[in-house]
């Protein structure tokens, strides 16, 4: 091969990785990374007055008035089992679409909005049965650190987003 062909053969293989790269929303609860792909993301507002909900699952904060809609709001640190935390300024709500419904999470702090090529995503790790993990996309590796990949479609079963919806 010539020395112009290696190059377009070089450029193309760069295009093609791009491609293959995907945006993603990162922030932390508990000191550990997540990520959702952005295109989940409605968007991403301050802590507010949340309204509590009797008689629902622990992991259900309230609901919010969102522009005039009503949205509830997950504690992502009970979704996950983790220990309380005091809200802060950088504590956040993350609006997203699950099954065509907005529902707010909680998370500790927005980090950044950042490109994972595919490449870079390995496969969660299997544990016994009794530790769900199929709400994990992915891991990937970004500046040294692991960042948790969610499908955010699988963090709830049908019969918790049932719940979310009726309250």
């Amino acid at each position: 091969m010539n020395n112009m062909a290696l190059r377009g053969h070089a450029k193309e293989k760069r295009e093609a990785a791009v491609q293959e790269e995907r945006q993603y929303v990162t922030f932390m609860i508990d000191n550990e990374n997540y990520a959702l792909p952005v295109l989940k993301v409605q968007e991403i507002i301050g802590m507010t007055d949340i309204v509590y909900v009797p008689n629902s699952p622990d992991f259900i904060k309230g609901v919010i008035n969102l522009r005039g809609s009503v949205v509830p709001v997950v504690d992502m640190r009970k979704r996950f089992h983790m220990g309380e935390r005091v809200f802060d300024m950088f504590t956040v709500i993350i609006i997203v679409e699950i099954n065509e419904m907005p529902v707010g999470m909680i998370v500790d702090s927005v980090s950044d909005v950042i490109n994972i090529p595919q490449v870079n995503i390995q496969v969660p790790p299997q544990f016994s049965a009794r530790i769900k993990t199929d709400f994990i996309n992915g891991i990937a590796q970004v500046n040294e650190k692991l960042v948790i990949i969610l499908d955010i479609e699988k963090v709830f079963t049908i019969e918790e987003i049932k719940e979310l919806d009726d309250d």
